[in-house]
């Protein structure tokens, strides 16, 4: 008790002369007697550039066993405390900030309200309430004026430069005492963050895909047709191998020109074959073929039949010419899996794969047709294209994504789901999802997007930073985490139970802005620590753009972090809400205006910003 009001004392006198009389006469209020009592400025303490104010008691205790064996009868009792004169901003940083010196540079209309009690909601210019409710710990008009008509303005200061003006009748504002007539210089905090420019450096960046060769059928020479049919004959080379009821062929290089078969049949080549087919492969309905662990190497297409196909382990390789067709349920192993076309699947045909580097023309699923590729390297040289009720379900490995029809990389339709594990990322095209549908990304230090990314469905977002050159929109939604893949037995989106869109340890550098609507519900969260090359510590979301942007509709947004839009006006409207939820969320923009029914808020309170000037507050630190 001493220290602490020796040490108010102090800061209402700045002299040391008042720090022994108050202790002192607390120490005896107290009720103890003679007692010596020092007060002392201590430097550097508790941290350094700190100062505290030190209080020390000593009294003289009775010791009465220590009289019997001749030592004196008392013992010094010596107790200190120490009340720190900690420095703090005058007011709170801001956490919702807006860089216009115009007169609306803040501006909340009908029953809209921005909710942040324990941060500043300040603007270089003017700040306007004309809706229901502006509460900060402090509200800022750093050159401009604040006004409000009927609504309420809820804050600890107010501080403008200009004026304050307020119906007569509106009793819901801070008092006089409260009100600061000066000016407040308010600065970017990001606005001159080195690791914020590099990461800008990066848009348009995407890395460019080889082009797929076909494989050389010729270096196998004496090429026959193989006619897998129920009646060989004399000049079939399979002769040797029929059962009775199909082709048991052994292991061995295969040289064959065009390889056909019968209906109904069962084939299988040994493990260990190699298989060159220079004029294509054509399987008749209900043959089944298994090509074993084998090597295999076909030009002049593939049509699998109605019943598919098994390969194992090994190589398959198939070039472009030709029609490739997978009907059926088909399996492959692991290995590396290159198919210069487009693979086609709908009518519930699947195409399972292993682990290996998959490398694809493309990829065009509809109805209900679904491919899972294992872990490895996965290319889609012309883009991916899913229908409603198809699946693309991809393990870990190092993406790249080719533009296809229209420059999409990426167009999923409504109830269309692509999966992706983690590894590299890189997409030359706009990503674009409809209603109902899932895309899942993977982790990996830095996405790229060389184009928009508009995601009407829903979507989940591994760690990492997001470099989209376009704009990320985020419409109606329709579909929510989690989901389990039938076809790999993976949960993706756990963390988001409920949320439309959902992304941990993320940040998203645009070219273009971030516009959300509809009904989607999204809860975005920024990094803790900046990753090299990824994401930035606190960073949720940054821009240069000019364009307006629009958080419109019934969108529901939780965002943790900062969304730094210095040059564009945020405009929130309609049932749109966005918060930090209990979390510190930022907004950094040109201008900043709530509409309609429109609510946004922050628990923030203690975000980087600029602060002038500084006073004391005392607390008992030991």
């Amino acid at each position: 008790m001493a220290a602490l009001g020796a040490a108010m004392a102090f800061k209402e006198s700045a002299s040391e002369a008042v720090l022994e009389p108050t202790a002192k006469d607390i120490v005896r209020a107290n009720g103890i007697a003679g007692a010596t009592v020092e007060a002392t400025v201590r430097e550097d303490f508790p941290s350094a550039g700190d100062q505290s104010v030190r209080v020390t008691v000593t009294t003289q205790a009775p010791y009465t066993l220590a009289k019997v064996v001749g030592m004196g009868d008392r013992f010094a009792v010596q107790t200190q405390s120490f009340a720190s004169l900690t420095t703090q901003a005058p007011y709170a940083p801001p956490c919702f900030l807006a860089l216009s010196s115009a007169n609306d540079a803040i501006t909340v209309t009908g029953g809209a309200s921005i909710d942040a009690p324990d941060c500043s909601i300040a603007a270089i210019g003017g700040v306007q309430n004309k809706g229901q409710l502006i509460r900060g710990h402090d509200i800022i008009s750093g050159s401009g004026d604040i006004s409000v008509n009927y609504g309420t303005l809820s804050a600890e200061t107010l501080r403008f430069a200009g004026s304050f003006s307020a119906p007569s009748w509106n009793g819901n504002v801070p008092p006089a005492d409260k009100r600061k007539n000066q000016p407040t210089e308010l600065l970017d905090p990001w606005a001159d963050n080195a690791e914020l420019s590099d990461a800008r450096s990066e848009l348009g960046h995407h890395t460019s895909i080889p082009g797929l060769s076909n494989p050389d059928t010729s270096v196998c020479t004496g090429a026959r047709d193989y006619a897998l049919d129920w009646n060989p004959n004399g000049s079939n080379p399979a002769k040797n191998y029929w059962t009775g009821s199909g082709y048991n062929l052994p292991a061995a290089t295969y040289c064959i020109k065009k390889l056909t078969t019968g209906g109904g049949l069962s084939i299988k080549f040994a493990s260990g074959s190699r298989i060159y087919v220079q004029q294509g492969v054509a399987i008749s309905g209900g043959t089944s073929v298994d090509f074993g662990d084998s090597d295999i190497f076909v030009n002049g297409g593939f049509d699998s039949g109605s019943s598919g196909v098994t390969i194992g382990d090994g190589t398959l390789w198939i070039g472009s010419g030709g029609q490739v067709k997978w009907q059926g349920t088909n399996h492959k192993g692991n290995g590396t899996v290159i198919i210069n076309q487009t693979i086609k699947l709908g009518g519930g045909q699947k195409l399972l794969v292993g682990d290996g580097s998959h490398f694809f023309g493309g990829f065009d699923l509809g109805g209900g047709g679904s491919a899972k590729m294992g872990d490895g390297d996965f290319t889609a040289v012309a883009g991916i294209f899913i229908a409603g009720g198809s699946e693309l379900a991809v393990g870990d490995g190092n993406y790249l994504i080719g533009p296809g029809s229209g420059n999409s990389a990426i167009k999923l339709s409504g109830s269309a789901i692509y999966l992706m594990g983690d590894g590299t990322f890189s997409a030359n095209g706009d990503i674009d999802t409809a209603g109902g549908s899932r895309i899942a990304f993977g982790r990996t230090r830095n996405h790229y997007i060389n184009g928009n990314l508009k995601i009407a469905g829903s979507a989940v977002f591994g760690a990492g930073r997001y470099t989209i050159a376009g704009d990320f929109v985020n419409g109606t939604g329709g579909t929510t985490w989690p989901y389990t893949s039938p076809l790999n037995g993976i949960t993706y989106g756990s963390a988001f139970s409920g949320y439309d869109m959902g992304g941990s340890d993320v940040t998203f550098i645009l070219g273009g802005t971030l516009n959300l609507a509809g009904g989607a519900r999204t809860k975005l969260v920024a990094p803790s620590g900046s990753v090299a090359g990824g994401q930035i510590a606190d960073l949720l979301v940054d821009s240069l753009t000019t364009a307006d942007t629009n958080w419109t509709g019934g969108s529901a947004n939780n965002f943790a972090g900062t969304v730094h839009v210095p040059n564009s006006n945020v405009k929130m409207s309609g049932g749109n809400t966005t918060l930090g939820n209990g979390q510190c969320f930022t907004l950094i923009a040109g201008k900043i205006a709530a509409n309609g029914g429109a609510a946004t808020g922050s628990a923030c309170q203690s975000m980087a910003g600029d602060t002038d000037g500084k006073s004391s507050s005392i607390r008992l630190v030991r």
